[in-house]
């Protein structure tokens, strides 16, 4: 059974409004909002691969193994930054992540 790309295509978008919607509607977690990020950037591979599969050119995939190791850097630099601010307040609460100049 073929599907069309735009059955593909809809499985993407709705990954992309959930991730819009747990960076929105969750305000108190940031472990949550970087999930919704990589969940962003997972949903523009599935794009991309898409793309490239119905296309038959390989430049689709080329770009999604640069967005994975994209999402990979931002998870460890962001992760790093959560446990360097947990040593300092003791406390990763998004509202208490206001940097005091």
């Amino acid at each position: 059974m073929h599907l069309g790309i735009s059955k593909y295509l809809l499985i993407s978008i709705s990954l992309l409004l959930v991730s819009f919607l747990g960076i929105i509607l969750n305000r108190t977690s940031i472990i949550i909002i970087f999930i919704s990020i990589e969940l962003m950037l997972l949903s523009i591979n599935y794009s991309f691969i898409i793309y490239s599969r119905f296309l038959d050119d390989a430049l689709g995939q080329i770009f999604s193994l640069h967005f994975l190791t994209l999402g990979a850097s931002e998870s460890a630099i962001g992760l790093g930054l959560l446990v360097m601010f947990y040593r300092i307040r003791n406390n990763i609460a998004v509202s208490e992540m206001i940097i005091r100049f």
